[in-house]
């Protein structure tokens, strides 16, 4: 044996020494910080959860705390180094602990940065949150929530009426606006501090997603949707010049039945709520999802899905400790709308139980990526508009799915273009805020909706209507993720449909009944958890990467 292969023999035993010590230490390094992480995880979440149901301001203290617990261990200095030094040694072979290095190496980064700040970023956002979820808007002298508000704008023929109610709810913007923009000056503090240009940025970047092709995506979606949405707001608007007896070039955002214009009005005669009438929405989730072979029993009783004095008005779905306790938080009503609503949070709860907690280490018990799981969510939430789905659940008669089939797909589709359209004015918005939070967010806001939404702004209104989305407050730089979602659930529909139940029925497969459905979803979506990057993920799951070709084949005609 020549001298210069006994070298490179030699070289590749040491460099496996070399691996197989790193490995073992960045094992101990990963059991350290899970052994720190794990009880406040799951002592934040028990907090966030009672406090969102009870609006009590003891358990967001209790939140803030343990918030500001974990921020101190994720920015601590000495951890971050030794994970950056098994990064840049290359050392780390297996690919279980490259991911959980790469996961937790980017969560640190996050962080590192004053841990005052961190603690401050912390306890504004949890006095934020508070503010949120006790807000009531003043409708004729009485407080009302959120579901008054959008019960008088979808059923009131009343300008007046309607105008006020619109306003009343706007009220939230004045009491955070604020607020808001200091949180968001300090997050960019952090980012800067960090070598980002800012905290939009950052969080992208971090997520593993850039940033201009996160935008160039949302240029080639507006140019995909554009023409047609701009059909439907005519068509929108001829209909609601007639409704209210307001001229075309005279109507107001109130007039399009939504606080934000996210939703799809009642544009078609087909009045969807009324099959929902009085039906049991929980009873139909867990019959739903255990006919594909999902179960959401143990999910449902562990839940708090009605409306109660300073509970949260929104909707969430919660993984609690990472082992199985997973609780959906809801607000329901017989409607179609709440029952899209219990589809999507069930969705998200599915995901998250569908880990491998067997296979997969505690810090790649969790999605791909945000999007994914809003993907599953919103892959559910569409059936609640879905005929075949509704003749299945609701026992509809065959001359019922007949009238409405039609304008069943008509309002998914037109539900699916607007929230398209909403979605790149809050994209948009905070991309620009980040940029420059001291720039005229007011006029920002208001010129993003005149563009993408094509709706009129009130005469002589400056005031910060973008505040009163709770999103862009406490949880930014996220929503874009929903729309990503949106393009990857029509992707995972379209192969569902021509590979498992093989139907070859676009526009109404509900897979009622296909336990084959919940058995790949379980395979090559929730078990792999985050053992996989998102677009690998994707891929071994449907054949291709991320695609937009199949939202536009669904939607844009």
């Amino acid at each position: 044996m020549n001298n210069l292969l006994l070298s490179a023999i030699s070289a590749i035993i040491v460099l496996s020494s070399c691996s197989k010590k790193d490995e073992m230490n960045l094992q101990k390094l990963i059991d350290q910080i899970e052994s720190s992480v794990r009880p406040l995880a799951k002592e934040s979440a028990l907090a966030y959860w009672n406090g969102t149901i009870t609006g009590d301001s003891e358990y967001f203290e209790t939140y803030t705390k343990t918030n500001i617990q974990l921020s101190k261990i994720y920015s601590d200095q000495a951890m971050f180094n030794l994970l950056k030094g098994f990064k840049e040694s290359g050392n780390i072979k297996d690919s279980l602990l490259n991911r959980q290095l790469t996961i937790l190496y980017n969560n640190f980064l996050g962080n590192q940065t004053d841990t005052n700040t961190l603690s401050e970023i912390i306890r504004m956002s949890s006095a934020l949150e508070q503010k949120y979820a006790s807000f009531r808007a003043l409708y004729k002298g009485a407080q009302i929530s959120d579901n008054d508000v959008e019960r008088v704008l979808q059923t009131s023929l009343k300008n007046e009426e309607l105008e006020e109610a619109w306003r009343a709810h706007k009220e939230i913007g004045k009491l955070v606006a604020k607020d808001v923009i200091e949180l968001v000056k300090t997050r960019n503090r952090v980012a800067n501090s960090l070598g980002f240009d800012n905290y939009h940025t950052m969080s992208l970047e971090l997520s593993g997603q850039n940033v201009s092709d996160i935008s160039s995506l949302f240029d080639e979606l507006d140019s995909l949707t554009k023409d047609s949405f701009n059909l439907l707001k005519r068509e929108m608007d001829r209909s609601f010049s007639k409704r209210y007896n307001v001229d075309e070039t005279k109507l107001m955002p109130w007039h399009f039945q939504g606080r934000f214009f996210q939703e799809s009005p009642q544009l078609y005669p087909v009045d969807l709520d009324k099959f929902y009438e009085g039906k049991n929405l929980e009873e139909l989730t867990v019959k739903y999802f255990k006919s594909i072979g999902l179960d959401t029993e143990d999910i449902m009783k562990k839940s708090d899905l009605y409306e109660k004095p300073l509970k949260n008005q929104h909707a969430y779905c919660i993984d609690i400790d990472s082992e199985g306790d997973i609780r959906v938080l809801c607000n329901i009503r017989s409607t179609e709308q709440w029952m899209g609503t219990m589809l999507h949070e069930f969705g998200h709860a599915v995901y998250s139980a569908g880990h491998d907690i067997d296979q997969n280490p505690y810090f790649l018990r969790n999605a791909a990526h945000s999007f994914t799981t809003e993907a599953v969510a919103m892959i559910f939430g569409r059936l609640s508009r879905n005929p075949e789905w509704m003749r299945e659940m609701l026992d509809l008669k065959d001359a019922d799915v007949e009238m409405i089939k039609d304008d069943c797909f008509r309002s998914l589709r037109l539900q699916q273009l607007i929230f398209s359209r909403w979605v790149q004015v809050v994209y948009r918005f905070e991309r620009a805020m980040y940029s420059n939070p001291d720039q005229d967010l007011n006029q920002l806001w208001w010129d993003l909706v005149t563009k993408y939404q094509m709706l009129n702004k009130p005469e002589g209104r400056d005031e910060p209507d973008w505040a009163t989305k709770i999103h862009i407050a406490l949880y930014p730089c996220y929503y874009h993720n929903y729309q990503l979602g949106e393009m990857l659930a029509s992707q995972l529909h379209y192969y569902i449909v021509n590979n498992i139940t093989k139907s070859g029925k676009i526009k109404d497969d509900s897979y009622y009944g296909n336990k084959d459905v919940g058995r790949w979803m379980s395979e090559k979506i929730f078990e792999p958890g985050m053992k996989l990057e998102w677009n690998e993920m994707i891929e071994r799951a449907t054949g291709e990467r991320l695609t937009a070709k199949y939202f536009a084949l669904q939607f844009v005609e």
